[in-house]
């Protein structure tokens, strides 16, 4: 199957589930045709079908609970229930039961694609070293979740930037388009409970964000509270594309809840599934941070060893599988994540190619 039938068959499969925006997912389509990165952002269902063929040996590896979509762009920070700062992967739309070298192979391919669009200034090699030294140190570590309060102050300078100066963020927030007609029950419900006060008036608006998740219905709750604003989003879900990557075999539930209370990290209060429907608060420093985001001055090796720990930390809530996972880690040569770093991302490069042009 080709990319342009793949996708058609996968959409068809989003139309039969969830309620879709023709306008967003036009707008996913031209994004997927600018370069490869955001190519590979907006594509998992087809990595989720392509993965196994191509990687064949690593898709067999012990599996565990995997967020199945990770990238270098889906990473963000969050408060926490005592108004501390915390990092780490930022969404879990697709989190499937999956080899855990999913995660590390399409976690290094978007560093590689990044680094090809100069996004990051690194090699691919040290990406990969990077990653998997992380990954290993999380591991070892049991899991850690980066509190960016008296530590990791590298990391709360580069998550802090000025493009996240709340300024900016509510003027962007105040730009939003107010949804006109009704919006779906189980969001309008999920949105009034997530806001800090029963009854508070507020106005709906329509977001476009992200790009594997364009398409789908994300409605903003935005009201005036305690003099000051205040946000929340709903977004539509429904389980992982793994689901019809794999044509309705393995598990049909959405793994979301279940993968953010069970690794090693500081929970996000507001963050919760309500239905069908994933409900966070929105503010200057609760969302996803973009490459073009951080400063200019950054210690990008580290950023990435970082990005590894943290993958550790969401792998770290499969618990007994873990020692399946070291045992199969301490066994593979030095290299083999960079080998198949450069297997997939032929395949993507291939594709995007045929994206483009057809």
């Amino acid at each position: 199957m080709r990319i342009k039938k793949a996708t058609k068959k996968y959409e068809s499969w989003l139309a039969r589930n969830i309620a879709l925006v023709p306008a967003d997912l036009e707008l996913k389509h031209l994004r997927m045709g600018e370069a490869p990165f955001p190519f590979l952002r907006s594509t998992f269902y087809r990595w989720a079908q392509v993965w196994p063929g191509a990687c064949p040996d690593l898709a067999k590896a012990p599996r565990v609970l995997s967020a199945g979509d990770l990238h270098v762009e889906n990473f963000g920070t969050w408060r926490d229930a005592e108004g501390r700062l915390i990092w780490g992967v930022n969404d879990f739309d697709e989190a499937f039961p999956m080899a855990y070298t999913n995660d590390l192979v399409r976690l290094a391919v978007s560093a590689h694609l990044a680094i090809d669009a100069s996004h990051l200034s690194l090699t691919t090699q040290t990406a990969c070293k990077s990653i998997l030294a992380g990954y290993r140190e999380g591991l070892e570590a049991g899991g850690r979740p980066f509190v960016l309060e008296e530590n990791h102050k590298w990391l709360r300078e580069a998550a802090t930037g000025e493009l996240r100066d709340p300024v900016h963020f509510w003027g962007k927030m105040n730009a939003l388009p107010t949804v006109r007609g009704e919006i779906a029950k189980g969001a309008r419900k999920a949105l009034e409970e997530s806001l800090p006060e029963h009854g508070l008036a507020y106005h709906v608006a329509h977001r476009v964000a992200g790009l594997g998740s364009l398409g789908r219905e994300r409605y903003v709750a935005i009201a005036d509270w305690g003099g000051g604003r205040v946000a929340r989003e709903a977004k539509a879900m429904l389980p992982s594309a793994c689901v019809w990557a794999n044509e309705g075999k393995g598990p049909q539930k959405i793994f979301y809840e279940e993968i953010i209370t069970r690794a090693a990290r500081v929970l996000d209060p507001f963050l919760r599934l309500s239905g069908r429907w994933v409900v966070r608060r929105l503010a200057p420093h609760c969302s996803r941070i973009d490459l073009g985001f951080l400063p200019e001055k950054r210690d990008e090796e580290r950023l990435l060893h970082a990005m590894g720990f943290e993958t550790a930390n969401i792998h770290l809530g499969s618990g007994n599988a873990i020692k399946a996972v070291r045992r199969d880690l301490g066994r593979r040569k030095p290299d083999w994540l960079l080998t198949a770093v450069h297997d997939m991302a032929k395949v993507v490069l291939k594709e995007w190619e045929e994206w483009k042009t057809t």
